[in-house]
């Protein structure tokens, strides 16, 4: 990805960018800072929020913190922690610490949880993690963006769906935090393998819900017939907002 890239994405109407800048193997806390802030210049000159994110090991808090303090000094609107990590001892109490702590250290920026969908969790795959810290978590951060990718489900499940399974994961999403009006930003699936009535439906479930947007996975595979249903997503059911 370039700026040249922004421009076609400004172009197209997204309002949000969202740049991974960093892995939890890499040996810098950003993984091409001159390429990382050309980015999110060109971003902020067409007039796009510009959300960094990176999934921490959840094994090293000191390196986790400070790669996410790398992602906010990047000028971004948003951090957010891809929460992912699997097979790994205490993760639930590592996670607890590295969020609090996060949110003690960056007092004044917005905060995203990228979260797996409670559907998986709850339903689909309980051992995946059991025990999520929903509640413990929900101080922490500003934003909530669970990876609603219905084209990860068989339709024998019943949520290859992608109307339902967004409603789904929102509200048992904000029944677990405790919190009825949390915001949401709903991750909807792998742009290429996502039908028309899985955008439809999740646009559907986006003004239902009182979501606060939605994206797909992602720039490169987004194709023409994605597009309409984005532009949607900036408009009420009724129409223009």
């Amino acid at each position: 990805m370039g700026p040249a890239d922004v421009d076609a994405m400004a172009a197209a109407g997204v309002q949000t960018l969202f740049i991974q800048t960093a892995t939890a193997e890499l040996d810098g806390d950003l993984v091409d800072p001159d390429l990382l802030i050309a980015l999110v210049d060109r971003a902020r000159a067409r007039g796009l929020r510009v959300v960094g994110w990176y999934a921490p090991s959840l094994v090293d808090e000191e390196q986790d913190i400070r790669r996410l303090r790398a992602v906010a000094s990047l000028g971004v609107d948003g951090v957010a922690v891809d929460i992912e990590a699997r097979d790994v001892g205490l993760r639930n109490q590592r996670l607890i610490s590295l969020s609090g702590r996060l949110r003690r250290e960056l007092p004044g920026q917005r905060l995203g949880a990228i979260v797996m969908p409670p559907v998986l969790l709850d339903l689909v795959n309980p051992g995946y993690w059991p025990g999520f810290p929903w509640r413990e978590l929900a101080g922490s951060y500003d934003v909530w963006l669970p990876m609603s990718y219905s084209t990860e489900r068989s339709r024998d499940s019943g949520w290859r769906d992608g109307y339902r399974y967004a409603i789904e994961n929102v509200t048992r999403l904000r029944e677990h935090l405790g919190l009825p009006g949390a915001p949401v930003h709903v991750i909807s699936g792998i742009a290429d393998r996502l039908i028309r009535a899985d955008l439809e439906g999740t646009v559907r479930a986006v003004h239902e819900t009182g979501a606060v947007g939605a994206s797909l996975y992602d720039w490169r595979s987004t194709g023409a017939v994605a597009w309409p249903f984005l532009t949607a997503l900036r408009r009420g059911p009724e129409g223009p907002a």
